[in-house]
This record gives structure tokens, C-alpha cells and sequence, in this order.
């Protein structure tokens, strides 16, 4: 064998694993396979500092371009500003994290990979690569298996001309028009004239036009009085989020006994589309197994996918209230309800540890959209999906 354990895709799950192994478990010959340039692309990934464990905080501090102390949301009838830590990681920092823990000859970029199984990856130009063990993390896949919607968004770094008076992130703007599904823009400020400005959409279509976003982006500026006067890296995403679905048949979908990661595991919070919390849970996973043959790789993963998907179900069903029975603007309007909750729990929420007390409140008192259609909508869901 080549390799103990190759990592098939250089994204956040494998980068994060890669880092892990290299710290607790230096004794596996790991190596990271990617069809770009770079580990972890292009990629800006935000995550509240209560998603992760004190002892998790300190392994991936390195990945940390940016922290804040507070954040704000911004709605047509109610504005907020909570006081909680929030952090982004960039994929450059994870590129040079990764290339820091694995010698240069188990990093192979521009590695485009066109097929694999538990213990061999074969790479665009024919070469084949094996090991006790092969990790697939490569995003996701299609599937019939689970019913999606999706979270897209453009965002661009701009300068400008005069500082912008932002003290933390706006998480969710959405005093824009509404159109798309639900819109809101979000925004990151790397500096004081520095920011990061995303036009976000939960949709029902997973179709994206950077041209028309770049628009969006720039109309959003000028109704902040901000003038741009540089533009610099962009990034786009299409996320998925979660309404449905049977995990052990998503699970059955893929090749036969690889393991899985990331979103081809399911793993991300199927509200938010948020992912960090689940990447550095599964790092911590991976290092811990006691044997990384492909079998118990595979059993461990496989549990810890279906765990996570089977705890989420209310999640799954505040998405087909949103995407199923809200109409239009009423979607505005449950989430601008649930900011007016109170703070422990929204935290929670992101990252996707609600308690029972949490979902009574959040689906108890004056619903957005009426009871009745709601539960229509839910009874038809389950209807035609048994």
C-alpha cells in the first residue's frame, strides 16, 4: 500500500482530518488528494465560537483569519444586536495548515480523481493510489435519496472609500427585496474599510447568476452610502439544505463500503447550511478510531451520518415550513420571528444542539403563516414520502 489513509477531495472535512491525523495519530502515512489548486478552494468558513469545544478552539485556531464579539441582523420590523464570538476561517490559512502538518509528496493538487473504492483512488492521469483506507469528501454528489433545497449565494471583497462603522458581521440582512425564495445579504468586515458583502438566497432552484448578484451586491453598497472603489476575490457556493429524505438509502447510493464526509455524509446543518461545526466534530472522530482499515472506517462514519440526520429531523421540518407552507413573504417572516427568541437559544440553534425546551418555543405562541396550512402541508409531506 502507498498510504494508511488517503483523503479524496481537498475541502474542509478531508483538510480538517489531514490536520487532526498529523497531531494525534503522526504514525499514518495520510495523503490528501485534490482536483484544484489549493486545499479548501476558495471558501470562507464562519461558525460561532459556542459551535465548537474550548479544546477544538485551540486546534483550529490557526484556520482563523477573523474574530468578532458580537453580530447583528437586520429585518423590515425588528434589529438586533447579540453579543456572541464569531470567527471565520479561510481556505488559504487551511492550504497553508495542511501544507505545514503533510510533507509535500502526500499533498497531490491538480489531481483530478475519476474513480475510487475502499482502498485505491485513480487519478485523471491514470495513476492509482493505495491504501488501508480511502476517505471520500469530495462535496456533494447527486441523490435521490434526499429531498433538497438550496442555499446559494455570491459574495466579493470590496474596499472603500470611507470607513463602513460596522462593529461585528451582519449575519442576516433581509430588509432587501425579497425575491428567489428567501433573500437576505451578509456581511463580514475584514478591516475598516474592508468587507465582505454576500447576496444569500434560500431557494427552491439551485441556479445562480454572478452577474445579477454583482448587481445586487453593488445596489446593496450604495443604499449603505458605501462607495466602492476596489473590488477584489469573490466566492460562490450552492449549498444544500435539508428537507427529507432516508439517510441509509443515501448512504446505500454511493460506492460500496467507502466512507464518507462532509456533504457527501449529509453532514450540515440543514437550516443554516452551516458545516464548520461538523467538520471539526468529524476530524476529532476520524483520530480517534482505534483501527483505520477501510470496513471500521466506513461502520464508524456511516453511524455517526445517521445519527447526526436522524437527531436533525426538527430542523427538516422547520425547512418544509419554510420552503413547503410559507408563501413568499411569509418565509421573512418566520425567520424574522425566530430572531426575536431569545439569544442561548438561537445559539444552540446554529449549532444545531436545540433541547426540547428550544423547539417548544420555537414552534409555540402566533405562527407567521396560518396553523392550519402548516399542518396540512406537514401530513402531505409525510403523505407522499413514506
Amino acid at each position: 500500500m502507498d498510504f494508511d489513509v488517503i483523503l479524496a477531495g481537498g475541502g474542509l472535512h478531508n483538510g480538517l482530518i489531514a490536520l487532526r491525523l498529523s497531531q494525534l495519530r503522526p504514525d499514518l502515512r495520510v495523503a490528501i488528494v485534490e482536483a484544484g489548486e489549493t486545499i479548501g478552494g476558495n471558501h470562507t468558513w464562519s461558525s460561532f465560537a459556542k459551535d465548537i469545544s474550548p479544546e477544538q478552539a485551540v486546534w483550529t485556531a490557526p484556520l482563523f483569519e477573523h474574530r468578532w464579539d458580537r453580530y447583528t441582523i437586520r429585518f423590515p420590523a425588528h434589529r438586533r444586536e447579540l453579543d456572541a464570538g464569531y470567527g471565520s476561517a479561510t481556505s488559504a490559512r487551511l492550504d497553508a495548515a495542511v501544507r505545514a502538518a503533510l510533507p509535500a509528496d502526500r499533498i497531490l493538487t491538480d489531481a483530478p480523481i475519476v474513480a475510487l473504492d475502499a482502498t485505491s483512488v485513480t487519478l485523471a492521469d491514470q495513476r492509482v493510489l493505495t491504501g488501508a483506507c480511502v476517505i471520500d469528501g469530495r462535496g456533494q454528489g447527486p441523490t435521490k435519496a434526499l429531498d433538497l433545497r438550496w442555499q446559494k449565494f455570491l459574495g466579493v471583497e470590496v474596499e472603500l472609500a470611507e470607513p463602513h462603522g460596522l462593529t461585528g458581521p451582519i449575519i442576516m440582512d433581509a430588509t432587501v427585496p425579497q425575491h428567489d425564495g428567501y433573500r437576505f445579504v451578509y456581511t463580514l468586515p475584514f478591516g475598516p474599510r474592508h468587507v465582505l458583502i454576500e447576496d444569500t438566497y434560500f431557494s427552491d432552484g439551485n441556479d445562480l447568476s454572478p452577474a445579477l448578484l454583482r448587481g445586487h451586491i453593488a445596489d446593496y453598497a450604495a443604499a449603505q452610502g458605501w462607495t466602492i472603489v476596489s473590488r477584489g476575490r469573490e466566492e460562490q457556493g450552492i449549498l444544500p439544505l435539508a428537507l427529507g429524505g432516508d439517510i441509509e438509502a443515501f448512504w446505500d447510493e454511493g460506492e460500496a463500503g467507502v466512507p464518507r464526509v462532509g456533504l457527501r455524509a449529509g453532514l450540515f446543518n440543514p437550516v443554516t447550511g452551516y458545516s464548520f461545526p461538523d467538520a471539526v466534530r468529524t476530524a476529532d472522530l476520524v483520530a480517534s478510531l482505534p483501527a483505520f482499515d477501510a470496513p471500521a472506517v466506513y461502520a464508524a462514519l456511516r453511524a455517526d451520518s445517521s445519527a447526526a440526520w436522524k437527531a436533525r429531523r426538527l430542523y427538516r421540518m422547520l425547512n418544509r415550513m419554510l420552503f413547503l407552507a410559507a408563501h413568499d413573504e411569509e418565509r421573512r417572516h418566520i425567520l424574522q420571528r425566530f430572531y426575536r427568541l431569545n439569544a442561548g437559544l438561537v445559539s444552540r440553534f446554529y449549532a444545531a444542539r436545540s433541547t426540547l425546551a428550544d423547539w417548544a418555543r420555537i414552534l409555540t405562541g402566533k405562527p407567521p403563516i396560518p396553523i392550519s396550512r402548516a399542518v396540512r402541508t406537514l401530513i402531505a409531506y409525510e403523505m407522499e414520502h413514506r
